[in-house]
């Protein structure tokens, strides 16, 4: 069996998540630099004997500069001393045909958690320049204070600010490697 190696096509992925404001709407975010790679036998994911995933904190983006500078803030990210976000994955176990749970390790701000994620694996093609492509989109929840992510606030009539669970929702395709 040949190991495979596959990188992310930035192009046509994107990173994102999205969070409760005020209980009553919600926020999204995107990570702009980000990489994926990773190494498989042939072309079974399944058999993935890599999956890292990083994302650089500083290109944190809600469209509201403001807030962007919060999130990078001692706050939440502090980006000045923990300068990515990290999953390793450690297995795939398949639900259905196209659907599979991608255990793994997310590091956020220096503290390392197991966590599961749902993955709609989309198949492989040749796009029209002879390269061999394979989609996913990626779901999964996370509570930000299990990550060190506490500051809160309370508004005068008491409703939280921020919630503490976070929506991750990915749209990854990578490129088969030569």
């Amino acid at each position: 069996m040949a190991t495979t190696k596959w990188s992310v096509d930035p192009a046509h992925s994107e990173v994102q998540f999205k969070v409760k404001h005020l209980m009553i709407t919600t926020v999204t975010g995107y990570f702009q630099k980000f990489n994926v790679e990773v190494e498989t036998e042939d072309d079974d994911f399944t058999k993935a004997s890599k999956v890292l995933f990083t994302a650089d904190v500083d290109s944190i983006n809600t469209n509201n500069e403001q807030r962007d500078t919060h999130l990078k803030s001692e706050d939440f990210f502090d980006a000045a001393n923990h300068e990515q976000v990290r999953f390793e994955g450690k297995g795939f176990d398949k639900v259905s045909d196209d659907e599979y749970k991608l255990n793994g390790d997310l590091t956020i701000r220096g503290t390392t958690k197991p966590v599961t994620v749902n993955v709609e694996f989309g198949g492989i093609v040749v796009d029209p320049y002879g390269q061999t492509k394979a989609g996913f989109t990626v779901t999964g929840k996370i509570n930000r204070k299990d990550y060190g992510l506490t500051w809160s606030a309370v508004t005068e009539a008491g409703s939280v600010v921020v919630s503490d669970e976070i929506k991750l929702n990915a749209e990854i395709q990578l490129v088969k490697q030569a």
